[in-house]
This record gives C-alpha cells, sequence and structure tokens, in this order.
C-alpha cells in the first residue's frame, strides 16, 4: 500500500512542485523498500517482486481510474490480467525457496 500510495501521489506531486505530494512520494516509497527487505528474509526476490508489480500494477491502475479519471484501454487491461496470471501462476507453482 505504500508504494501504492507514493506512486499516486507522485502524480498528484506535478513534477516535485507541490510539496504535500512530494512529501508523501518520498515516505512512501522509503516505507515500500523498507517493507520490502523485511518480506526478503522469507520469500525468494523474484516471487516477492512480481508480487509487489502485480498487485502494484492492478491498484495503481484502480487509483487512476478512480482518482485521476484515467481509463484504461483494451490492450492495457489484458496485459494486467497476463501479468495478474503470472503472479498467480508463481505463488501456485513454484518451488523457489530462500537459502
Amino acid at each position: 500500500m505504500a508504494e501504492v500510495i507514493a506512486t499516486s501521489a507522485l502524480k498528484a506531486s506535478a513534477g516535485f512542485t507541490r510539496l504535500a505530494p512530494s512529501a508523501a512520494v518520498v515516505v512512501g516509497y522509503g516505507l515500500a523498500f523498507y517493507l520490502l527487505s523485511l518480506v526478503l528474509r522469507t520469500l525468494p526476490v523474484g516471487v516477492a517482486y512480481a508480487i509487489w508489480a502485480g498487485l502494484g500494477i492492478v491498484l495503481v491502475t484502480l487509483v487512476g481510474v478512480v482518482v485521476f479519471g484515467e481509463r484504461p484501454d483494451l490492450p492495457a487491461v489484458l496485459g494486467i490480467v497476463l501479468i495478474v496470471a503470472g503472479v498467480v501462476l508463481l505463488q501456485m507453482f513454484s518451488k523457489m525457496s530462500v537459502h
């Protein structure tokens, strides 16, 4: 969620010209990377990053639709569906482990 908030604030920061959204970007990404480092203690980096990226893409797209009035076209929706399918395959069938 920290990464989703930071990415959404990045758009709202208007190129880092607005103070509050710019601060949310810095704090959000800092928190996101700290939390990712904790997750990497138990999950392989590839799996953790796939989950982070896949979930982030879906949630940021939803924020774009709801908050910013963006409309993804059919190729964008299909691409997102394929990314989510890849993350699901990793979670369900991957035998990767942390050593």
